[in-house]
């Protein structure tokens, strides 16, 4: 429940981009779970039909069903959120004192999250490339929620405020691989010098014509992946553009990273949509080319066809011709907590039913009463017209009989 609502920007307020939330156990674990406001479904932070007003979102909140709001990230809009767990004392407000150098530095409309023990930060500003997690540390600006609580932090400002550069530093310094991390997934992958300098792919000169790649990729291991994919099926991943990057990694692998051949093969797949084309990046990027950039830079091993048929359809499981192992984790959780929810959901449905069917007997026992009821009042009814009808044609008798003896007695006396 939201005690200051008037406390939350309005720039977040005005917008449409509201899902309410509620605390489930997951695995031993408390989860928030999206829930579409009025609705009570699923929410997902990929599908705009299952997000309302603020408002909307507000007065639901306020209801069993709900225990929160949240504000969903899209591509439509600048906003960024840097979520900064584990790093407050709720009883004695000690910061850590990261957070607080995050805090300080941001500037914007900052706010502490439900459990109390961390903070929620949003600006303006665009995501960086490269990771978006390390630690504690987290950073959204598309197809996810975030909790809202209008528990503002004091000396931090009311509104959300353009951080870019800000933005960019803390992301370098707090978020993005360190020397180390770099220096051991270069070792891990191999040596650097197997990089193409002009794509940062792979050296390896695939040259495979498009349709014989496209034969290659679909009778490969993972083949079935890659022609649900090819034909558009989106199904297992949170949002179209998870299905756009794991087809785009596919593609990195089977081309050896040639960016050239990935974009004219996309263009050619049940995914292709206008969005493709569209500049979503100061830039001036456009989304399909980010995240062909993105899906070579995840891709850690390539196809090479000097290595043989036998190695070449078989993806190696430390290459990431998919969208990585965290996003398949994401994917299981979604589907995970999405199916428990329609359990849920069949539970309260079958105890509606159970409370019908009872209430249909009740009343079908209540008509069957009321029903021989009528029909004993009726029967009494009609015995008892039945005898004063008798009575009736009794006296009815005894007056002719008389009328008829009078006569007789008239007639014989004029006689």
């Amino acid at each position: 429940m939201i005690d200051s609502p008037e406390a939350i920007p309005e720039t977040l307020r005005e917008r449409d981009q509201w899902v309410c939330w509620r605390e489930e156990e997951r695995d031993g674990k408390p989860t928030k779970i999206p829930v579409t406001p009025g609705a009570g479904g699923f929410a997902s932070a990929t599908e705009s039909e299952t997000w309302s007003s603020f408002e909307a979102a507000l007065d639901y909140s306020e209801t069993e069903h709900a225990d929160g709001i949240g504000f969903v990230f899209t591509d439509d809009d600048s906003i960024v959120g840097i979520d900064l767990d584990d790093c407050r004392d709720p009883e004695t407000d000690d910061v850590d004192d990261a957070a607080l150098d995050i805090i300080e530095r941001l500037d914007s409309y900052t706010e502490v999250s439900p459990s109390g023990t961390g903070y929620h930060v949003l600006i303006r500003g665009e995501l960086p490339d490269g990771r978006n997690r390390r630690g504690s540390i987290e950073l959204y600006d598309t197809a996810r929620f975030f909790t809202v609580t209008g528990d503002h932090v004091e000396r931090t400002p009311t509104c959300v405020a353009r951080r870019q550069d800000a933005l960019r530093a803390i992301h370098r310094e707090y978020v993005q691989e360190t020397e180390r991390d770099t220096a051991a997934e270069s070792e891990q992958r191999g040596s650097a010098d197997d990089e193409s300098p002009t794509t940062g792919a792979a050296g390896v000169d695939v040259d495979l014509e498009d349709e014989d790649l496209l034969e290659k990729a679909r009778n490969a291991s993972n083949g079935e992946k890659f022609e649900r994919l090819w034909n558009g099926n989106t199904a297992g991943y949170d949002s179209h553009s998870e299905a756009d990057m794991a087809l785009c990694c596919l593609l990195a692998f089977w081309t050896g990273g040639d960016r050239t051949q990935m974009e004219q093969l996309f263009r050619q797949s049940g995914l292709m949509r206008e969005k493709w084309d569209e500049v979503h990046y100061a830039d001036g990027s456009t989304y399909g080319e980010k995240t062909i950039e993105r899906a070579i830079a995840t891709t850690s091993e390539f196809y090479d066809p000097d290595a043989g048929d036998d190695t070449a359809d078989e993806i190696p499981a430390t290459s990431s011709p998919d969208v990585g192992a965290a996003d398949s984790e994401r994917s299981r959780a979604y589907l995970a907590e999405k199916n428990q929810i329609l359990s849920n959901r069949v539970d309260e449905l079958e105890a509606t039913l159970t409370e019908k069917t009872e209430r249909i007997d009740a009343l079908e026992a209540e008509v069957k009463r009321l029903t021989d009821e009528l029909g004993t009042r009726g029967q009494e009814e009609e015995e008892e017209c039945q005898g004063e009808h008798a009575a009736t044609t009794s006296e009815n008798s005894s007056e002719s009989e008389s009328s008829s003896l009078l006569g007789r007695l008239f007639d014989g006396r004029s006689k």
